[in-house]
């Protein structure tokens, strides 16, 4: 049986979902028995996010030749199954979700892995991508090593 990784961001629209489709692609190539998923801790501050998958992010996959698997899924909302059930839990930017985890999920926020991507209000698709994407790579790399 797989293990699996869960990816957190706030609306489970762009970055989360950009981080799923790209581990989700990288690692049966690294030969892992790994998979991924990823969900909101805020859905509600969504507000802007028009269906289920940010084009950005759609561009961004297609660009590095990646067919994007969850296109159509809508974002889903983080809970306390999904987490308890993830081998392993980052969320992408820490000053955003450490503060979410603790007020909805006690407990898990000392728990999680924390990255420092910015969302799209401070940082442009390219930059914060290209750090998504280095950031997975490395993961899958670390994982191959295990």
């Amino acid at each position: 049986m797989a293990r699996t990784v869960l990816f957190l961001c706030t609306g489970n629209y762009y970055r989360s979902r950009y981080a799923e489709e790209l581990f989700n692609h990288l690692a049966p190539r690294a030969g892992l028995d790994w998979e991924a998923t990823s969900h909101a801790l805020a859905i509600e501050r969504g507000k802007d996010n028009v269906g289920p998958m940010a084009w950005q992010t759609i561009d961004a996959l297609t660009i590095d030749g990646i067919s994007p698997l969850g296109a159509s899924r809508m974002p889903a909302v983080c809970t306390h199954d999904a987490l308890a059930a993830s081998d392993m839990v980052v969320a992408v930017k820490e000053a955003e979700h450490r503060t979410l985890l603790a007020e909805r999920f006690p407990g898990w926020e000392d728990r999680v892995t924390y990255w420092h991507v910015h969302d799209i209000d401070v940082a442009p698709p390219d930059v914060a991508l290209g750090e998504l994407k280095v950031l997975t790579e490395a993961l899958v790399q670390r994982l191959a090593k295990v």
